[in-house]
């Protein structure tokens, strides 16, 4: 048995290890652990910027990767604890983003400011027990490569935006968005798609008919 299995299965143990990584009651990890250990588990690609005011609540035990000439901007916090996160090639993480994994960002995506995606929900459908006690689910987000989200929108956990698609700022998006696509609202719908056979960006809404003259 693995020393991961072992501390896994002894609730004790876990306990213990979880506190010598994260003070209690807290996300962000020991300074110790952001400094000597987190760089032997997660990949930073060269030419990497994370800005001074960046929190980085990320943990040995989850996976953490960043992409060749990727950013992270100014007070944006990203967060691993449950869920993976991985931000590829050119990407930026604009002013204020929250990314609570398990969240994928590919290449070239261009997220503006205040963004919030998590990969995580509560439960809280045990009516006796405080909804902060009861288990967490987790269902990926997936961004996928030349995509641009607008400042203030909401990304939910289980969404995938296409690829080289546009959701507009303040937009909520609660389902998937097809590839290049523009989703505008809250819940946030598909307004205009690309045509490959007309090579043009039509839009999806249906006109109304207008009322018959009397």
């Amino acid at each position: 048995m693995s020393i991961t299995q072992i501390i896994k299965t002894n609730q004790s143990l876990k306990q213990f290890v979880h506190w010598c990584l994260i003070p209690k009651h807290q996300a962000r990890p020991r300074l110790w652990v952001s400094w000597f250990v987190n760089p032997f588990f997660h990949k930073k690609g060269k030419g990497v910027t994370i800005c001074h005011r960046t929190r980085m609540d990320v943990l040995p035990f989850q996976p953490f990767s960043i992409g060749n000439y990727s950013t992270i901007e100014d007070f944006a916090t990203v967060n691993n604890g449950v869920g993976a996160v991985s931000i590829g090639n050119n990407s930026r993480i604009g002013i204020g983003n929250v990314v609570i994994g398990p969240v994928s960002i590919g290449n070239n995506v261009i997220l503006a400011q205040n963004i919030v995606m998590s990969g995580l929900n509560h439960t809280y459908t045990d009516i006796e027990t405080p909804i902060s006690l009861q288990p967490v689910t987790t269902s990926p987000i997936v961004i996928e490569d030349d995509c641009w989200v607008g400042a203030n929108a909401v990304l939910t956990a289980g969404v995938t935006i296409g690829k080289h698609s546009v959701v507009a700022a303040g937009a909520v998006v609660t389902k998937s968005i097809p590839p290049f696509s523009v989703a505008v609202g809250n819940p946030a719908r598909v307004i205009k798609q690309y045509n490959p056979a007309s090579q043009r960006w039509e839009s999806t809404i249906k006109k109304e008919s207008s009322p018959a003259n009397g």
